[in-house]
This record gives C-alpha cells, sequence and structure tokens, in this order.
C-alpha cells in the first residue's frame, strides 16, 4: 500500500474537523465544505480498501461532495457581500 494515499485521507479528515470547528462558531456555512471532505474521506477509503461499493453510488456520493462545497462556496459569496 502506497503512503501517499494514506496521507491524502488524514488531511481530508483534518480539513473536514477545522471546517466544522468553523461552522460552530457561527459560520454555518462551512458545514457544506466539512460534508464534502467527509465524503472525500468515505470514498478514497472505499476505493482504497476496495469496499464493495457499487461504482454508481460513488459516484452519487462524489456528486453530492461536490453539491455540498458548492452550497458552501455560495455562503462564502453571501457573506462576503455583507
Amino acid at each position: 500500500m502506497e503512503i501517499i494515499p494514506i496521507v491524502s485521507i488524514v488531511l481530508e479528515v483534518v480539513i473536514a474537523l477545522l471546517a466544522l470547528t468553523i461552522a460552530w462558531r457561527g459560520r454555518f456555512y462551512m458545514i457544506g465544505f466539512a460534508l464534502t471532505f467527509g465524503i472525500y474521506v468515505y470514498y478514497d477509503l472505499a476505493r482504497l480498501y476496495e469496499w464493495a461499493v457499487d461504482e454508481s453510488v460513488l459516484s452519487a456520493v462524489f456528486l453530492g461532495a461536490n453539491l455540498a462545497a458548492l452550497g458552501s462556496m455560495i455562503g462564502v459569496i453571501k457573506e462576503k457581500k455583507k
């Protein structure tokens, strides 16, 4: 097993936790980023350990992650305009 995927997963977990921490401090749009990176962790673990997850499910999960990130970006833009 290569180390790079493991390092990537650890970084994704850290980013998700940081986003949650920021969300708990009042910037609730950061929940989308936390969700996004949490989904990335699941996606990467499923691929790394070859879990029996249908490819269409992984694709749908990845789409959900991207939509959550988009929602968070909209929140960032709205906050900037205030």
